[in-house]
């Protein structure tokens, strides 16, 4: 085995066992086991090696290597964790109770948007999160062997399969609506907001497998982008504060042509990229993802009725939990679903 691996691996061993501190050895942890992390460059180098019997062997040992790391880690976190609980005290006196009438920062982020969008004639509807797949793709431009209709990126329910309508899915977006918004009212005008879990089988610090979206959809006649970057200007100020800027960056989606990832100006650097402490953590370039958007495709128009020669539309889909990590500074997803009282405003 390369001993230059073997070097490096011991040395995140002693870093482990000398970490000074829990937010140390946290940090040590992110740097070997992270998504970017020395053991995720090392199956990415593994995946390329073309001979089998050495990827075998390398595949063995990276594993187990692995688990002694883990070891190491689990037994030193103990330490640190059964310290502080030393230093507390007397663990019989009764502690101070949380606030009570409060609500999770998901929940208030999904009743901000709900009045954000009111405001300017947006109805809410909601749809099926159990849904056909024909909703859920065909209707939405997405053909039969889009990689998004790979096991891997979908739930898909074991049930009964329609001819019509294809086999049951746990909705992987909020997309789902808008044909059958369309085929509900039958004639535009249309101004829909839809809020609703989806469903994904991804975790890490930017994915969990259930989060929610709020999907946007408009249509009318003489409905153009400007109509969408005005709409989303809106949002952002009126979310995020009246200084953050909007932009439209080209990009592609099957459902929308043309199609947009909507950005913001980082709220935390100013949109400058730096802060006192040198460059922001948070965006690295002064601009912040929100989410996908851009003009309905014609194809989706067709699916939901609607005649693409005489009206147009725009659609958006956005993550609340990440809108709501960018608005209260939260670095990893999974935090909102720890049961941990800091991530509950007080109502």
């Amino acid at each position: 085995m390369d001993s230059h691996i073997q070097s490096r691996l011991n040395l995140y061993v002693r870093s482990l066992e000398n970490a000074s501190s829990l937010e140390d050895l946290l940090k040590i942890h992110i740097e070997i086991f992270g998504k970017k992390g020395y053991f995720a460059h090392l199956f990415q180098t593994l995946a390329q090696e073309s001979d089998m019997e050495k990827k075998k062997t390398m595949g063995a040992f990276f594993n187990t290597e692995k688990q002694k790391l883990e070891h190491v880690f689990s037994k030193r976190q103990d330490e640190f964790l059964q310290t502080k609980q030393d230093v507390v005290g007397d663990v019989t006196v009764p502690g101070i109770g949380p606030k009570l009438g409060s609500m999770h920062i998901v929940t208030s982020a999904i009743e901000e948007i709900r009045r954000i969008y009111s405001r300017i004639g947006f109805y809410q509807y909601s749809y099926p999160e159990v849904e056909w797949e024909y909703f859920s793709f065909e209707a939405l431009n997405m053909p039969a062997d889009h990689p998004a209709r790979d096991d891997f990126e979908t739930f898909f329910v074991d049930g009964p399969v329609s001819k019509k309508y294809g086999r049951m899915v746990l909705t992987p977006h909020t997309s789902n609506g808008q044909v059958r918004e369309m085929l509900r009212l039958g004639k535009p005008p249309i101004r829909m907001i839809n809020i609703a879990r989806c469903y994904r089988p991804n975790w890490d610090v930017t994915h969990v497998p259930m989060m929610h979206q709020f999907e946007g959809l408009c249509v009318d006649k003489g409905i153009s982008i400007q109509h969408l970057k005005g709409t989303m200007s809106y949002f952002a100020r009126e979310f995020f504060g009246y200084d953050v800027k909007t932009r439209l960056r080209p990009h592609n989606f099957e459902f929308t042509e043309p199609s947009f990832e909507v950005d913001i100006s980082c709220i935390h650097c100013n949109g400058t990229g730096i802060t006192k402490e040198g460059k922001c953590r948070i965006c690295k370039s002064g601009w912040l993802e929100l989410g996908g958007s851009g003009l309905v495709h014609p194809n989706v128009l067709k699916a939901g009725g609607i005649d693409s020669s005489v009206y147009s539309g725009w659609a958006f889909g956005f993550g609340i939990e990440r809108v709501a990590m960018i608005k209260y500074q939260i670095d990893d997803i999974r935090k909102l679903y720890s049961g941990e009282l800091r991530y509950v405003l007080e109502s």
